[in-house]
């Protein structure tokens, strides 16, 4: 198995599918994985993976981004490496598992499917998926309910959110991530009309104002930037993005001449158009030659091709490797697309992003609870504050409705029409009070 391994190794740096350094990493998953496997060689491959995987979570408590990589190294050990040195993988026979009641093995499958017949984001895929995962962990543990003898229904689905709520103690929003995946699950793959679901306890939810930078502190923050970074956190602030509607701009979608960029697909599925701010013209052009220069390397080595949404790749070959389909901010790296197997250049990590203005925070000395949204509230409210009309607000954020938008009113007259204080007020009227009231006063 060395020998096998180290195959691997050198395979992955000889076709450039990883970084050179993260190499022997990808064979060490690979080592743990057939390490693993040889206790389940009853199952088949995908199930083997699936098992694995979870093993890494639940037992071995890796990190996310771990078992990402090990997903990642399992993909190219299967569809490159040994594909590439002709040994085909067959699946074990699935008649086991279809004689079973539907237990999580068989409903990943089916709700992945679902999932994908629907068109929704990838990160929402591994969302439900995890939700449901989870699900039936609680089911089947907790409840500790035998499938075989009585299926899932709307009691579970009651139980588990009152479970999250009250023991898990999570947020609103959490649980009603939790509540979205599961009726998900229910109507499109197990085919139950949820009921019963109204007396679930339900996460307590306040108002909550957002966190905004003064412009003071988005000048700090500049400051602590350079190059690529600082165009990101530019232009993230300067048109109110959203970090994946950033990460996902395509090159076609910047238009110089007319100075706006088109925001494709956004949350609810719906386009919008912003501005483009003129001081991030030029180095943002200048950016795209680099990408260019890089789209063209990755073409001649055989690669350069894109993921393209909606099965647009099946209508238009060649789109994939176009230059107008390419990503304004792609990865360092070439990656392989866990939906299709292929060796990608996808867009920017998000935690790439993420780092970039946690670090800039950080440096700049700013002590908020802030991270990248932080750059899209602070948007909103500098526009208001400038007295931009909320409506033209609401469309150049994408919000549905205006009541939405209308939260970063309340910021405004936090940060600028707040009243005075009357400790201030009897101090400045008081002044010829004795000097030993005073002390105590402000004591």
């Amino acid at each position: 198995m060395v020998n096998t391994l180290l195959d691997f190794q050198t395979y992955l740096v000889k076709k450039r599918l990883v970084p050179e350094g993260h190499a022997r990493f990808h064979a060490l998953w690979i080592s743990k994985y057939l390490a693993f496997s040889k206790n389940h060689q009853d199952k088949n491959p995908n199930l083997r993976i699936k098992i694995f995987l979870d093993f890494l979570s639940n037992e071995q408590k890796v990190k996310d981004w771990q078992r990402r990589q090990a997903d990642n190294a399992i993909n190219l050990y299967y569809h490159h490496f040994l594909s590439d040195h002709g040994i085909s993988i067959t699946p074990s026979n699935h008649d086991e598992l279809e004689n079973r009641t539907l237990d999580y093995e068989i409903i990943h499958g089916k709700l992945r499917e679902a999932i994908r017949i629907k068109h929704y984001a990838y990160s929402t895929e591994r969302t439900y998926i995890e939700w449901v995962r989870r699900f039936y962990t609680y089911v089947t543990t907790v409840k500790q309910k035998n499938l075989k003898d009585r299926p899932i229904d709307s009691t579970d689905m009651r139980d588990f959110l009152s479970h999250l709520a009250v023991n898990q103690k999570v947020s609103s929003s959490t649980q009603n991530q939790a509540f979205n995946a599961i009726l998900f699950l229910f109507r499109h793959v197990l085919g139950i009309d949820p009921k019963d679901i109204g007396s679930a306890v339900r996460a307590k939810r306040g108002q909550r104002l957002p966190v905004v930078f003064t412009k003071d502190e988005m000048k700090r923050i500049f400051s602590q930037l350079e190059g690529r970074d600082l165009l990101i956190v530019q232009i993230i602030y300067g048109t109110g993005m959203r970090l994946m509607e950033l990460a996902r701009l395509r090159v076609q979608d910047i238009d110089f001449g007319m100075n706006t960029i088109h925001i494709r697909a956004s949350k609810g599925d719906n386009d919008r158009v912003t501005m483009m701010p003129q001081i991030v013209r030029e180095p943002l052009r200048k950016h795209m030659e680099d990408v260019k220069l890089m789209h063209d390397q990755d073409t001649a080595k055989g690669f350069g091709e894109v993921y393209l949404p909606d099965g647009l790749d099946r209508k238009y070959p060649k789109a994939p490797s176009k230059w107008g389909w390419q990503y304004v901010f792609p990865a360092a790296s070439l990656s392989v697309d866990p939906q299709s197997g292929k060796v990608r250049r996808h867009h920017i990590s998000p935690s790439v992003i993420q780092r970039i203005m946690g670090g800039a925070i950080k440096k700049a000395g700013i002590a908020k609870h802030a991270g990248v949204h932080t750059l899209r509230h602070s948007f909103a409210t500098h526009l208001l504050m400038d007295g931009v009309n909320i409506r033209e607000v609401q469309e150049l954020l994408g919000h549905k409705h205006v009541e939405t938008t209308m939260i970063y009113t309340h910021v405004i007259r936090d940060m600028s029409g707040a009243p005075q204080s009357p400790l201030d007020t009897l101090l400045n009227e008081n002044k010829t009070l004795p000097k030993s009231v005073k002390d105590n006063i402000i004591c």
